[in-house]
């Protein structure tokens, strides 16, 4: 009876094991780990990528179509080549624009395709002519609680202006009366 008992517990753990073994083996298919590399690459070099990483989403209208592969520095432009792996039925326009974009406020960032309206499709290994790199979000609210340059510097010498501007309009005023 034990010697039963021993064998349905080996059997029932070969059972689970086998199922984890083949949600693992899904999982990585449908996440690109295995057999699921399919695709071709596309570059685009931006001049800021902010927190672009690899494995970010590429999307076209809101659609998951790809996905970062990697991201590196030139050292002869320094720009950051991005390098991404496109779903193989997704056909680019030649003239379309790649930029980065915000998950949310403190989240990740992806890539957003915007397709152009040419004939002819990027080809794979082929480079986005247009692309627009990430912004600062901090820095432009950073600029607009403190600005900088001209207009903060000025701020002082328009209220002198304004009032060395109201005694000459006060001035024509006395000689014509």
């Amino acid at each position: 009876m034990a010697e039963r008992e021993q064998w349905a517990e080996t059997g029932l753990g070969a059972v689970v094991l086998l199922a984890a073994i083949g949600f693992l083996g899904y999982a990585l298919a449908h996440a690109g780990g295995i057999g699921g590399g399919g695709g071709y690459k596309l570059n685009a070099r931006f001049g800021e990528v902010g927190a672009l990483a690899p494995g970010a989403t590429v999307s076209v209208a809101g659609v998951k179509v790809g996905a970062v592969s990697s991201v590196a520095l030139d050292p002869k432009t320094y720009l950051a080549d991005a390098v991404m792996i496109i779903d193989p039925k997704v056909k680019l326009p030649s003239d379309s624009t790649v930029k980065i974009t915000q998950d949310s406020l403190l989240g990740g960032q992806h890539l957003a395709i915007e397709p152009g309206g040419a004939l002819d499709d990027l080809k794979p290994g082929g480079t986005f002519q247009n692309t627009q790199g990430a912004v600062d979000l901090f820095g432009l609210i950073g600029q607009v609680l403190r600005p900088q340059g001209g207009a903060a510097g000025q701020t002082p010498s328009a209220g002198g202006a304004a009032g060395a501007g109201a005694s000459p309009a006060a001035a024509p005023a006395s000689p014509g009366g």
